[in-house]
């Protein structure tokens, strides 16, 4: 079941990879959708944008980041997580 949150980043990653929103699952991960390390700053700009909210996570080690971009379930987990620690 897919929700406003998880909709609203596959449409980001979709715009990003240049591909059908339909071509992405929850386990594609940023090489199966063709992202490099430039495309993936820029989805983080954009989640940051469309959520209000900070994402911890360094391009130059994005191994060593809190915020785990494995897959899209990985990424969509985070927004939410970040989302719920946000103040009121």
């Amino acid at each position: 079941m897919s929700d406003d949150i998880e909709k609203k980043i596959i449409t980001i990653l979709a715009q990003q990879a240049l591909i059908d929103e339909n071509e992405i699952s929850l386990n594609s991960t940023p090489d199966d959708l063709g992202l490099d390390s430039l495309s993936l700053v820029e989805i983080i700009f954009s989640i940051e944008e469309m959520f209000d909210i900070t994402i911890p996570f360094n391009a130059n080690e994005p191994t060593k980041s809190e915020f785990i971009i494995e897959n899209v379930s990985t990424i969509i987990k985070g927004v939410r997580d970040l989302i719920a620690e946000k103040p009121k």
